[in-house]
């Protein structure tokens, strides 16, 4: 020294602190052999690496001229790429570094940008990396991205489903489980537009008949449990594709699809009246319900819009309570 003093003794290291700080060194004599191995790799190959041919062990990727033990000394000071022999899916990036004269070589290892990978494949924890590596937080950050935009997903399910039960309570009726008048429009224009491209439907408008002097003599719970009932028999005859709404006190349409002919639309309304009858059976002629029916079909081209259709069903009712009700006339 040019003070005057001594040289500093050389740093000696044992094999248990080298580990921690360097969980994924390899030392190599200068025969080939593996001296010394980091805990994190005999984790990657599953045995201890001590006393193993390096050779047997990795494949050197980068740089890719160096053969056999003789060649190591070479990569003293260079970057080097290794992978685990018959696995392909690890690439272990490193620098090297003379271990001494006649001593081999130095590396120290790093998973690089496949780190979460390795984590998952070989289960490893913050304890298989060095501390100061930033792999540690790195990793924190992984995980912590990964819980956000788990929580944000299930945030974004819980809005959907929150939006779609709002949108279906929006458009039903909350006494019968109906479609209510803006679930019927919805329906009624989709299926207006199937019948644009040659689809067909019928509408049915059912109005009830004296139901008002039920709801008068015997109350609304009454009157509120004859229209529930009405509802199911309605849906009784009805195909899953079909929709049935009610659209006013003891007003309810049905739309029924495919239907083209006159004489099925009619069957199936005898069929609901006759039902909706056995439902509301009373003792006396002033307090049994039946229903009224006017149907029109959308076999016309164009298809009619909505508000005609609607007037034409209307019309075709009141011509069913003129003739003595309980019945269906199909426009």
């Amino acid at each position: 020294m040019m003070d005057g003093s001594p040289p500093p003794e050389p740093l000696r290291l044992g094999a248990t602190e080298i580990a921690r700080l360097m969980p994924m060194h390899l030392w190599i004599d200068a025969k080939g052999v593996i001296r010394a191995a980091g805990p994190t790799l005999a984790k990657l190959w599953r045995e201890p690496l001590a006393g193993l041919d390096f050779f047997e062990v990795f494949e050197l990727r980068k740089p890719q001229d160096v053969a056999g033990a003789g060649g190591l000394a070479a990569l003293a000071g260079h970057r080097i790429l290794l992978g685990l022999r018959g696995d392909d899916s690890q690439t272990l990036r490193g620098i090297a570094v003379g271990a001494g004269v006649g001593q081999g070589i130095f590396i120290n290892l790093s998973f690089g940008l496949s780190v979460a990978e390795a984590v998952r494949t070989y289960r490893l924890s913050h304890a298989d990396f060095a501390p100061t590596d930033l792999t540690v937080e790195l990793l924190y950050l992984s995980e912590v991205k990964g819980a956000v935009m788990d929580e944000l997903a299930a945030l974004n399910a819980r809005l959907g489903e929150a939006q779609r039960r709002a949108e279906a309570q929006a458009m039903t009726d909350p006494l019968t489980g109906l479609a209510n008048r803006r679930g019927f429009e919805r329906a009624l224009a989709r299926m207006r537009a199937e019948a644009h491209r040659g689809g067909s439907f019928a509408l049915l408008h059912i109005d009830l008949d004296h139901f008002k002097s039920v709801n008068d003599t015997y109350g609304h719970a009454a009157g509120d449990e004859i229209l529930s009932g009405v509802a199911g028999c309605i849906r009784a005859e009805l195909r899953a594709q079909d929709l049935t709404a009610r659209i006013g006190g003891d007003e309810f349409v049905v739309l029924v699809a495919g239907v083209r002919e006159a004489q099925i639309v009619q069957k199936l309304a005898d069929r609901i009246i006759a039902r909706i009858e056995d439902f509301a059976a009373a003792p006396s002629d002033e307090a049994r319900v039946s229903a009224s029916i006017g149907a029109v079909l959308s076999r016309r081209d164009p298809v009619p819009d909505a508000d005609a259709l609607l007037a034409e069903a209307d019309s075709a009712l009141y011509a069913a309570k003129r003739a003595g009700r309980g019945r269906c006339i199909v426009a």
